[in-house]
């Protein structure tokens, strides 16, 4: 049996208007959303942050990180030290091997000040969890396809409304690697095994996973609306 746990959305999250872009259902600070009938309530940004249409690849940030950058790697990263091996944070760390010095804070989830999609788009916005990135693609129907140029997966839901993400690629180093063929969406969601990952999902022509990854890569966000719980899904 499915567990799901009831949400309630901030304030934030009702629309200054609803301007139809895109398919939207609404907008908040000027960024639409549109609302897929998720039994969580969740509502989906219609673009990436960073970008101002459905298909843009928008920015590219490290996983707590809100600015963009020329360089992706762990000795860029913000909570590395500056080293050049994940073994010496100095947040999000919950096992004091990888942490400076043994340093532990067992944050888990990213707080409003290091969401990218909190910091450039406002409050009300920001990344979506694990959990919520399940039940977009548990419970929508999706295809690999082709949206003015752009590849990507279409997410349709049972209401008919629909959410593309592009595939954007990521960065590493100075490269841009695989725009065009996989997309990669953080999650705001630490991976507590391996504390060096984040939780992110990740799709291509033929699969769609959630799966950790460097938080130290530079990688899409699509925000949500931000809630004051999310479900189990």
């Amino acid at each position: 049996m499915i567990l799901m746990t009831a949400v309630v959305f901030s304030a934030g999250c009702k629309p200054d208007d609803d301007n139809g872009s895109g398919g939207a259902s609404g907008s908040l600070n000027g960024h639409n959303y549109v609302d897929l009938g998720l039994l969580s309530g969740t509502l989906w940004a219609t673009c990436n942050v960073g970008a101002d249409t459905q298909e843009g690849h928008g920015d590219y940030f490290a996983w707590g990180e809100t600015t963009t950058k020329t360089t992706y790697n762990w000795s860029t990263y913000k909570y590395c030290n500056g080293g050049e091996e994940p073994n010496e944070f100095t947040k999000y760390c919950n096992d004091s091997n990888f942490g400076y010095n043994g340093f532990t804070d067992n944050l888990t989830v990213l707080q409003p000040m290091d969401d990218a999609a909190t910091a450039n788009w406002g409050n009300g916005w920001c990344m979506p969890t694990v959990e919520q990135w399940r039940e977009l693609y548990l419970y929508t129907t999706h295809i690999w396809t082709e949206q003015n140029g752009v590849n990507g997966r279409l997410f349709t839901a049972s209401n008919g409304n629909n959410l593309f993400l592009p595939a954007a690629g990521y960065r590493w180093d100075d490269v841009h690697n695989s725009a065009g063929s996989i997309g990669y969406y953080w999650s705001s969601s630490l991976d507590t095994i391996s504390p060096y990952n984040a939780w992110n999902f990740n799709f291509n022509l033929a699969s769609y996973y959630v799966f950790p990854y460097f938080r130290s890569e530079g990688r899409s966000v699509r925000a949500v609306c931000c809630t004051t719980s999310s479900g189990n899904f």
